[in-house]
């Protein structure tokens, strides 16, 4: 996604906080840019950890405050991948319907769009009924590079 792209989700997001009568702090301005500055998908802590690269008093409070903000603006989503923390996705504004592998290894995360995976969802969705609203495919999968050496050069990169 080029840099205009992400200024447009920017944009979005700052309409959003408007509509909802949000103060636009240094802070939250700073947790914003990191979390659409990035095209990975990231944990609130590498969230702190990036807005705290751009300004050194943003707590973690704030982002924790920020994070479902960002999640109810529909620009952002939280995924569950069993983990003890979520995931947020920044590309979900752009790509609503992409799905995703987690490496079970290496916690890499990759995502992938398929029409066989989407005409076949429309097809079950119709055979019982229904009308597709959106979908979510998750595979969990091992890594072959870490299962052949025993090391990742994506492990803690995802």
């Amino acid at each position: 996604m080029s840099t205009g792209e992400r200024v447009s989700v920017k944009q979005r997001f700052y309409q959003f906080a408007e509509s909802q009568g949000l103060r636009l702090t240094t802070q939250r301005m700073a947790i914003i840019d990191s979390a659409f500055d990035t095209k990975q998908h990231f944990t609130a802590e590498q969230l702190l950890e990036w807005s705290r690269e751009k300004d050194k008093s943003v707590s973690r409070a704030t982002v924790y405050r920020t994070l479902p903000l960002l999640t109810a603006s529909g620009l952002v989503k939280e995924l569950d991948f069993g983990k003890a923390y979520k995931f947020y996705d920044p590309n979900y504004a752009d790509h609503p319907n992409h799905n995703h592998i987690i490496c079970q290894d290496c916690d890499r995360i990759v995502e992938f769009e398929s029409e066989q995976i989407e005409k076949l969802e429309d097809e079950i969705t119709h055979n019982h009924g229904f009308s597709l609203r959106s979908q979510q495919v998750q595979i969990t999968a091992n890594c072959e590079e870490f299962k052949r050496s025993g090391n990742c050069r994506n492990r803690d990169c995802n």
